[in-house]
Parts: C-alpha cells; sequence; structure tokens
C-alpha cells in the first residue's frame, strides 16, 4: 500500500478549513446560547447564558481572524523554515487489481417484530404517595422536556457528553431537563426503574424549589451491582400525574460489592477489683501503769529500804565482842 503525500499547500488548505467549520460552530453555538438566555425568567441565569454566547461569538471572531492570517501567511512562512526541494515522483507501471469480488446476494431480514400491544400509563406506588408533603395545588400545564442521561453535569445543569448507553462500572448518573410552569411547593418525583425486572431502584420525591422555568437534573447513585445489564427508564410525575419518560441501556458486568469485615477488637471483661477499705489509723494507746522504771542493778550495799543508821554512840554492847560459838543466831542482812 502506497502512503498518501500531503504537500504544504494542501496541509495550509486543510487547516483553514478546519478553522472556518469551527468559527462556524463557536458562533452558532454562542448564538443558540443568546436565544435560550432570553427565554429564561430569572436575571443571574439569563446572563450567564448569555456571556456564554458572547464569548463563544468573540471565539468564533478569532477563530476567522487566525483562518485568514493562516490562509494568507501560513505557506510563504512554512516555505521559510522548509525550502522546496526538487523530489521524485514514483509512478507504479502496473496496479493489480481484482477480477472477482463476491458479494452475499441475499440478506435475510426479520419479518416478525414483537411489540408489546398495551402500554401501561406510569404510576407512583402508593408506598411513596405517603411521603408527599407538597402543600401547593401543582399547575396542570407543567411541562418537562426529554431526559438526557450523563455521568457528570456542567454549572448550567448540562450533561457533559450525554449519551443513551453507558458500560459497567458506572458510578452516579444525572438525567437532565428543561422545565416551564412549575410552582415552588408543588410536589414532583423521579422515579428510576430497572425494566428487565421493573425494579426501582432509585427515587426522589420532595416538594418543588426551582422556580418557573429553568435547567434541572435528577440524579441516581447505587450500590454499584445494581447497575445490572439491560434497560432502564426514568419516569418524572408533578403531584401524581405522570408527565414524561427517558430510558438508557447498562452494558457490562457491573462489580460485585463484596463485604469486608472490619476486624474489632472485643474488650474483655476485666473484673474490677473491690477497692479495699483502708483502716484509718487508729490512735495506739499505750497503756502505762506509771511511771517505768528500769532496773537498776543492785550494788551489794544497797537496801530495800533506807534503814536507820545507829549513831556510833548508839551501838548495842560496843564492848561485848561476840565469839563465833556464842553465836546463835545469824547476823540480820538487809
Amino acid at each position: 500500500m502506497q502512503a498518501m503525500n500531503l504537500d504544504i499547500r494542501t496541509a495550509v488548505v486543510t487547516a483553514v478549513v478546519l478553522i472556518v467549520i469551527g468559527t462556524f460552530l463557536a458562533v452558532a453555538s454562542g448564538v443558540k446560547a443568546i436565544k435560550q438566555g432570553q427565554h429564561l425568567l430569572y436575571y443571574r441565569k439569563r446572563q450567564k447564558i448569555m456571556n456564554h454566547g458572547w464569548r463563544m461569538i468573540l471565539f468564533g471572531v478569532a477563530l476567522a481572524v487566525a483562518a485568514f492570517l493562516v490562509w494568507r501567511f501560513g505557506e510563504p512562512a512554512v516555505y521559510r523554515v522548509f525550502p522546496p526541494t526538487s523530489t521524485i515522483t514514483q509512478t507504479p507501471t502496473v496496479t493489480l487489481t481484482p477480477t472477482i469480488t463476491l458479494t452475499s446476494t441475499i440478506t435475510l431480514t426479520p419479518t416478525i417484530t414483537e411489540t408489546p400491544s398495551v402500554s401501561p400509563t406510569p404510576f407512583i406506588p402508593p408506598a411513596l404517595e405517603v411521603e408527599f408533603s407538597g402543600v401547593v395545588t401543582p399547575q396542570p400545564d407543567a411541562a418537562f422536556s426529554p431526559i438526557q442521561f450523563a455521568r457528570k453535569l456542567t454549572d448550567f445543569n448540562q450533561p457533559k457528553e450525554p449519551a443513551t448507553e453507558f458500560k459497567n462500572p458506572i458510578g452516579e448518573l444525572f438525567g437532565t431537563f428543561d422545565y416551564n410552569n412549575m410552582l415552588d411547593g408543588s410536589q414532583w418525583t423521579a422515579l428510576w426503574y430497572r425494566l428487565n425486572d421493573m425494579k426501582l431502584i432509585c427515587y426522589e420525591t420532595a416538594p418543588w424549589n426551582g422556580g418557573v422555568g429553568g435547567y434541572g437534573y435528577t440524579n441516581c447513585n447505587p450500590p454499584a451491582d445494581d447497575w445490572q445489564p439491560g434497560e432502564y427508564e426514568v419516569q418524572m410525575f408533578v403531584g401524581t400525574t405522570w408527565k414524561i419518560s427517558g430510558s438508557f441501556t447498562i452494558a457490562g458486568t457491573p462489580p460485585t460489592s463484596t463485604f469486608t469485615p472490619t476486624q474489632t477488637r472485643t474488650p474483655t471483661v476485666t473484673r474490677t477489683s473491690t477497692p479495699t477499705r483502708t483502716l484509718t489509723p487508729t490512735r495506739t494507746v499505750t497503756v502505762t501503769s506509771g511511771p517505768s522504771f528500769t532496773p537498776t542493778p543492785r550494788p551489794p550495799t544497797a537496801t530495800y529500804t533506807q534503814t536507820r543508821t545507829p549513831l556510833p554512840t548508839s551501838t548495842m554492847r560496843p564492848s561485848l565482842t561476840p565469839r563465833i560459838t556464842d553465836t546463835r543466831w545469824p547476823t540480820l542482812t538487809p
């Protein structure tokens, strides 16, 4: 297969065409935003959208100027950097072409398509009606635009990369819409159904607080394993009156949410020791029976009682010196 050669002039023309296309898209987007903003009742929303539109128009003007500059000065500027050189162009002498191409002559198409004969009108489950808290009667001519689905929203509650088919893992999905003739305080409800088994995976119902007109959204963020592959539908109600429905498709197997038990430390019941009763120090009474005496060793001459020492002159019979044989009684030793 021979590679296609792209000369400098063709590249410049291609770049100019792409810039011109970008110019028209930017200007068209700006004009559309300005027209949408003129129909809004809220001043801040209207100013935001109109400013965004003017910025897109200015961006388109800048692209137009860039296209003119590239067309006027692009090719000479490139030739200054890459001067032209003579090249030899090889031309093929023989081109082999297939002589016979086998094509399928018969295409089988399904002859019968099964379609449901009766489409039931959406309704609010009675278990949800008991949660209604709106006190204002809804406007009969309240209206919603077709619902667009996306994974993310812009600052103006508009979908980023809207689609009708999403691949697992999903996470959170948004359904965006325009609304008009709404009354604050009137009840509104959004129900998210999986049509395979008609399971209600998300819902929200509350008194309306978004004003008469503008941009709104409803979101759904269930567990990961609730996004089973299949068809889904979002039903929107004002009061108990169904207004509009939107559908999308989920493809792929969702991640399985496994329960990981968290190891918790079980406190061991310990027996709390009963505080012991501290005895109050009591006054120790030392029983004394009078002054204590320290026994003193008696000297050889100590006597129990003080005896009256007779005067030298009172010595009984000092002149009598008894003999040993004459002593009948032992002498009294104190």
